[in-house]
């Protein structure tokens, strides 16, 4: 067993955090940006250490249900594929929505293999601490993945018995997507067990900012015609229905629903994170194509996640003067104490390497 997941490559600083004037601790880890074509643009630490992408997977994992013509059996809305894609806060517009996904097919939550754990929007969570009530599986933020999995396993002529495990010939069709979306290498995919007992895939960090290229590109290399349009229906959804990728107050839902359809984001746990950016809004650096950025922090720590996202985008020009007073308030820089005093601040320390000098781009309008 190897504990190494680097190329020999050094993470790089990503964020410091200041308890008054002096740093108090810090974060490091990678990012990866590439082009839809595969150019790896810019770079930080190691783009080539090997990431479990986690939850950051779930847009691909949707394809192969979306085109075998999932959605179209089941009668699924932008909102339900939204939803299973997403990691969502457990919110009642969640679990009811990932419930009447279930009983499309007959289906119900005791079906699910996600597990329960309570929502992750506190006042959810809050909510069924007062009635008195327990967590069930389709508060998991993942039950609206599992939901779409178990109807593609009904679709298929699958065994909806154990459709969680590797072997299982639905994952089997994931799998394989999953690996040509990211155009990584049977050699360079391996499997491991994601918390929601689904399989999770572990590969080179700028083959998920390749997959977060494509995901609004304009084509795949091996992408069969019905791929390509499930890719840009899934797209579609998550940037029509950011409120059910992740939730009320979430982040991830800030930002989308900031660029207004022109940017994707979903995290994965572990500090992993995934950004599609439309061309109209990269394509002032990458010749009218679309780009992705993933992001490793190395600690798995989020504490300094989205003010790095956040910087980031500015760093990389991508930012359009309008939303920049928007954008900046999505990830608060000031560390308070208990009452809600500032008592410092969280500062990133991103540094790009790569074949364009950062002060050779311009901003969008």
């Amino acid at each position: 067993m190897s504990l190494s997941d680097s190329s020999g490559r050094p993470a790089a600083a990503l964020a410091f955090v200041l308890r008054g004037e002096h740093v108090e601790s810090s974060h490091s880890g990678s990012i990866a940006v590439v082009s839809e074509d595969g150019t790896l643009l810019w770079q930080a630490g190691d783009p080539e250490r090997l990431t479990y992408l986690r939850s950051a997977a779930k847009p691909f994992q949707l394809n192969p249900f979306v085109s075998r013509g999932g959605a179209l059996r089941y009668g699924f809305s932008p909102a339900d594929l939204a939803l299973a894609a997403a990691s969502h806060g457990g919110e009642p517009s969640h679990t009811s929505r990932a419930l009447s996904m279930l009983q499309k097919g007959g289906f119900s939550e005791s079906d699910l293999h996600c597990g329960a754990h309570p929502p992750l929007f506190e006042a959810a969570a809050a909510d069924l601490i007062r009635r008195g009530e327990a967590p069930t599986q389709l508060h998991n933020n993942c039950s609206g993945k599992h939901a779409a999995m178990l109807l593609g396993c009904q679709m298929l002529g699958f065994p909806a018995t154990g459709y969680h495990e590797p072997d299982h010939p639905y994952q089997r069709i994931v799998i394989d997507f999953v690996s040509r979306a990211t155009g990584t290498e049977s050699s360079r995919l391996s499997l491991a067990v994601d918390g929601c007992s689904v399989p999770v895939f572990r590969m080179p960090l700028r083959n998920l900012a390749l997959g977060y290229g494509r995901l609004f590109g304009s084509g795949t290399p091996r992408e069969t015609e019905s791929e390509a349009l499930a890719r840009a229906k899934i797209a579609a959804a998550m940037a029509a229905h950011p409120e059910m990728v992740a939730g009320t107050s979430r982040f991830t839902t800030r930002i989308m629903q900031a660029f207004e359809g022109k940017l994707l984001a979903k995290e994965g746990a572990d500090g992993v994170y995934g950004v599609s950016v439309a061309p109209e809004l990269a394509g002032h650096m990458t010749n009218g194509k679309a780009l992705g950025i993933a992001l490793k922090i190395e600690d798995g720590g989020e504490r300094c996640r989205d003010l790095i996202v956040v910087s980031l985008l500015r760093l990389l020009g991508l930012v359009p003067e309008r939303l920049i007073s928007r954008v900046e308030e999505l990830a608060p820089r000031d560390v308070r104490n208990v009452r809600g005093d500032r008592v410092g601040e969280m500062r990133p320390a991103i540094a790009l390497q790569g074949p364009v000098p950062m002060a050779a781009r311009q901003s969008p309008a």
